[in-house]
C-alpha cells in the first residue's frame, strides 16, 4: 500500500549545482519515500500484537522518524529550487520579519550560512514559531534530530555531502551554499512563511 507518494519538482538547469547532482539527489529522495511507506505499512501489520512485536515496533518507530524526516526535508529543499531563481521581495512580510529579527537581511544570510557549515551531516533550518512570533534558525542532525516542536519549516538547506559531492569537495561546501542561494526561489519560501503565520 502506497501511503506517501513522491512529489515531482520543476527544477531548471541550476548555476553551480549540476543536473547530475539533482538527478542523483532525487533518487535518494524517492528512496526516503519508499522506505517511509515500507515502515509505515510494516507498523500497521505489527501493531495488532504489540507485546509480541515490542522490539520490532520500537526499532521501526525509531527508523520512521529518520525516513519520514528525510522525505519531508527534501520536499522543502527541492521545492525551493523549483520554478527558477527569484530574489526575496523587499516589500514582503518575510523580508520585514527577517530584518526585525536579525537587524538586516545581510545579517540573516551570514548567520544562516554559518549554521550551514556546522560539522557533521544535517541541515540548516529556518523555522517560524507562531507562539513567540519569531523566526528561529537551527542545525538539524541527520534528518530528524533537533526539529523544533510546534514550529513551521520555512527554509532548509541540505548539508549532507550527497547534495554537493559531485560538484564540490567537502572543503568547498561554502561554494555549494552560495550556489544554493543563487538558485533559490524566494517566492516558495515566502509562501511557506505566509502559510505559517
Amino acid at each position: 500500500m502506497e501511503t506517501f507518494t513522491a512529489k515531482t519538482f520543476d527544477i531548471p538547469k541550476l548555476s553551480g549545482i549540476s543536473e547530475k547532482t539533482i538527478e542523483e539527489h532525487l533518487k535518494l529522495y524517492k528512496g526516503y519515500v519508499n522506505n517511509t511507506n515500507i515502515i509505515y505499512n510494516k507498523l500497521s501489520e505489527l501493531k495488532g500484537d504489540p507485546e509480541k512485536n515490542t522490539f520490532l515496533l520500537g526499532e521501526l518507530q525509531r527508523r520512521l522518524g529518520f525516513e519520514f524526516g528525510g522525505m519531508r526535508n527534501h520536499e522543502y529543499y527541492f521545492s525551493s529550487l523549483s520554478g527558477g531563481s527569484k530574489e526575496i521581495n523587499k516589500e514582503g512580510e518575510l523580508y520585514k520579519k527577517i530584518v526585525e529579527d536579525w537587524g538586516s537581511y545581510e545579517a540573516f544570510l551570514i548567520h544562516f550560512k554559518f549554521v550551514a557549515i556546522t560539522r557533521g551531516v544535517g541541515w540548516s533550518m529556518l523555522y517560524y514559531d507562531k507562539m513567540s512570533d519569531k523566526l528561529i534558525l537551527t542545525w538539524l542532525d541527520e534528518q530528524h534530530i533537533g526539529h523544533l516542536a510546534g514550529t513551521s519549516l520555512i527554509l532548509c538547506l541540505d548539508m549532507w555531502e550527497h547534495s554537493y559531492y559531485l560538484d564540490y569537495t567537502p572543503s568547498e561546501k561554502k561554494k555549494y551554499i552560495e550556489s544554493f542561494f543563487a538558485n533559490l526561489n524566494w517566492e516558495v519560501i515566502e509562501e511557506n512563511y505566509t502559510k505559517a503565520i
